[in-house]
């Protein structure tokens, strides 16, 4: 069916791509951040053992998943700058964007099989789910520039953050209606109807993420058409088209220093999102697992709740006091809250922190993907540029990981891991200060006009 895409700048377009936030995001709320992890430290607990035995060698829990995701997000950042060139290069990031999405969608379903027997097969659905959320919002990002314009990008940012926050809570209260009460849906009652609960859910997500996203692919532009064939040549072709991004960052002094300090914060910023409910499940003074699975699940809907308020104050803020400004000011909480997580042992503690969490969360990731945005010189090829901010926070996300899993490895306690990520955020801070508010008017650059 032909239709006309949305010009650039309509509401229509705009709440097409936002959609897509609303349809991936359950991904994160309900397998990265709720269900999953209770799912996978309960297999631990009625299995009566903290470790499993991974090719040839014992490794505890916690370590293990933190070094899958690590695994995981380095090849996003591997593979990310050359599709990302490929698709610009054929323009058709739409084709790649879908393909990520339905692998991600897949994958979660696949978790329904999920068990410490078959734990290869189980942690490959788990990487290749992570590999389809994060590969898809390579080209999701890269779409921000191409349907709004300059002074709406902050708003349709945090709109995107918005709607996704909202649609993922949405979709976790039915599940966790389905884990709490199994018996009202016909899966029986105890611990294995409420496991069977947690599986189906890993089931709906996937189909929620599949059949929510053919809104957004209905309306999103195929991408610029540069009538090139795809030929032997393509992969060096897409070499070359991130050679050229590459020189023009190291131009763009705002684009160079900004990406440095981004890369340095959001390895923080993600390695405590990916593992607040494993924080929250092992530190935390529970007085039983009933109270333990409860608290976890009303932390994390907390956070949810609270981060739709933080991604507008964020925009906000951002109009009135600048973006840079803004973004220090929100290093600077999450500096403290990694300090006062140390500190917490009871689950009144942790509720409160997770509020916390949930106001700086949304606006750090949202302001930071339009402030990047903004930065960008006059281009077609926006989906090279962006997978070099993907590829900032990927191999970000990857450092943070396997340092937060070898320290909790070697402590035997995630206190430690939490307090280290401190440094990054005072150096995000630093790195921050030292970015321009105004490029020089002799840059070429000089379309990038708006003070931050």
């Amino acid at each position: 069916m032909q239709k006309k895409t949305p010009e650039k700048g309509s509401k229509k377009l705009i709440f097409a791509w936002a959609f897509y936030d609303w349809a991936n995001s359950v991904y994160s709320l309900v397998i990265a951040s709720a269900i999953f992890p209770i799912y996978y430290a309960s297999l631990f607990e009625a299995a009566n053992t903290e470790t499993v035995t991974v090719l040839g060698g014992e490794i505890r829990s916690t370590p293990l998943i933190s070094y899958v995701t690590a695994a995981a997000f380095l090849l996003v950042a591997f593979m990310s700058p050359l599709l990302s060139g490929i698709a610009d290069y054929v323009g058709n990031k739409k084709k790649f964007m879908q393909f990520f999405c339905y692998l991600g969608s897949a994958s979660c379903i696949g978790l329904f099989w999920f068990s410490l027997d078959a734990i290869y097969f189980s942690l490959l659905c788990y990487f290749l789910a992570l590999i389809g959320f994060w590969g898809s919002l390579v080209f999701y990002n890269s779409y921000l520039p191409d349907i709004a314009f300059n002074e709406q990008q902050d708003k349709a940012s945090a709109r995107g953050f918005s709607m996704g926050y909202i649609g993922s809570v949405v979709l976790l209260l039915f599940n966790l209606s389905m884990v709490m009460k199994p018996e009202f849906f016909g899966l029986g009652e105890g611990g294995e109807a409420a496991m069977l609960a947690m599986k189906i859910s890993f089931v709906t997500v996937g189909l929620w993420w599949a059949l929510f996203s053919q809104y957004s692919f209905y309306y999103l532009p195929v991408g610029p058409k540069n009538n090139n064939k795809i030929t032997r040549n393509v992969l060096l072709n897409g070499f070359r088209e991130l050679q050229k991004v590459q020189k023009s960052l190291l131009e763009n002094i705002q684009l160079k220093r900004y990406l440095s300090a981004f890369f340095v914060y959001s390895m923080a910023v993600q390695t405590v999102m990916l593992v607040a409910t494993y924080f929250g499940e092992q530190e935390i003074n529970w007085t039983d697992s009933t109270e333990k699975t409860m608290g976890l699940i009303i932390s994390i809907l907390i956070i949810q709740l609270v981060a739709v308020l933080g991604a507008e104050l964020t925009s906000r803020s951002s109009q009135r006091f600048g973006n840079i400004p803004t973004l220090i000011v929100i290093n600077s909480i999450w500096l403290v809250i990694c300090i006062v997580a140390y500190t917490i042992t009871e689950p009144i503690q942790f509720y409160i922190t997770a509020g916390v969490v949930g106001l700086v969360m949304g606006g750090i990731q949202s302001l930071s993907r339009s402030t990047y945005s903004k930065f960008l010189p006059q281009t077609k090829d926006t989906t090279s540029y962006f997978s070099f901010f993907d590829v900032t926070e990927k191999i970000g996300i990857v450092i943070g990981m396997m340092l937060y899993g070898f320290i909790d490895q070697i402590t035997g306690s995630m206190r430690n891991s939490v307090l280290f990520l401190v440094v990054f955020f005072f150096l995000g801070i630093v790195l921050l200060l030292r970015v321009p508010r105004k490029l020089p008017k002799e840059t070429k650059f000089q379309e990038n006009r708006d003070t931050f």
